[in-house]
């Protein structure tokens, strides 16, 4: 099993910036990918953000490409998510999720979530 813990949501106005950082502990060596998702109007998973294990490859969504960036730390085990120029409809619940497979949109592990609120 791997788990993993997000932190570093919270209230920002329009523009501002935040910084989300996950922990993953467990059987790490299973992990092939990690990606962060959000949870949209609606209770769907929307994409943000993957990143292979290694760090080499990056992957972004439309709506997040040029503002958000996605960095793995491998001495500290832990992902974080850059997100800069936010707006208001950034806020959602963030996630962070692994994957034993390179196939970022299908995860098999998720975190509890972090509230990020952007005010305009």
């Amino acid at each position: 099993q791997v788990q993993l813990v997000e932190s570093g949501g919270g209230f920002v106005q329009a523009g501002d910036s935040l910084r989300l950082s996950c922990a993953a502990s467990g059987r790490t060596s299973s992990i092939d990918a990690m990606a962060w998702f959000r949870l949209v109007p609606g209770n769907e998973h929307e994409f943000v953000a993957g990143v292979s294990w290694s760090g080499r490859s990056t992957y972004y969504s439309d709506s997040v490409k040029g503002r958000f960036t996605i960095s793995r730390d491998k001495t500290k085990n832990t992902v974080d998510l850059q997100m800069d120029g936010l707006k208001p409809e950034d806020t959602a619940v963030y996630y962070c999720t692994a994957s034993r497979t390179s196939a970022y949109a299908h995860p098999d592990y998720w975190g509890q979530g972090t509230q990020v609120t952007v005010s305009s």
